[in-house]
């Protein structure tokens, strides 16, 4: 397949790791939490099957973590893409009102509507809630999609719907604990 001209053009053009959610100096806390996936591993890449799509369902990955520490009150989970050629990174996935108790949710628990009970979804890209998997623009290069998830000391409050900067707002100065796990994905 030929190149695509405009990938390769924005090639050298990204937003970067420090216009992540978890470079925001409110979010910061100690990354006592351990974030994996049966799917992936950290830096290594995201399987298609995981892979987003214009129209229909993606299917978002299974997420494994450790015990949050004491005094959470919920979890939240953030999903984005430093590696787009803009200012700020791309919103693959919000989700608030996680169970502490919780130490996983399957595949595709990020789908509108959640299957898990309590699970709050925000609006990524377009309004859209739930998942939305890696769909970079081909010959732009390896993007790195990271997934975040905060331990928190009070529930948000936020009702499904809720946007990245009503979610940064709400978690700003609560987060008792975090881990990521980046995956990769490529379209040549």
């Amino acid at each position: 397949m030929l190149a695509n001209p405009l990938g390769v053009a924005l090639r050298n053009r990204r937003a970067g790791h420090h216009t992540l959610a978890w470079a925001h100096p409110d979010l910061q806390a100690p990354d006592n939490l351990t974030l994996a996936s049966p799917a992936f591993g950290h830096g290594a890449p995201i399987p298609a099957r995981h892979r987003g799509r214009v129209f229909g369902a993606n299917v978002s990955p299974a997420l494994v973590w450790t015990r949050p520490p004491a005094g959470t009150v919920e979890l939240a989970l953030i999903v984005q893409d430093p590696d787009v050629p803009f200012g700020k990174p791309a919103t693959h996935g919000l989700a608030l009102g996680i169970a502490p108790t919780l130490t996983g949710i399957a595949e595709n628990a990020l789908a509108n509507p959640s299957p898990v009970p309590g699970l709050r979804l925000g609006k990524g890209p377009l309004g859209r809630r739930g998942y939305a998997g890696p769909m970079p623009i081909r010959s732009h290069g390896p993007h790195t999609y990271v997934f975040q998830i905060f331990a928190l000391s009070r529930a948000t409050g936020l009702p499904d719907g809720f946007s990245l900067d009503q979610m940064l707002t709400a978690l700003a100065g609560h987060v008792l604990g975090r881990a990521r796990l980046d995956g990769t994905y490529e379209i040549s």
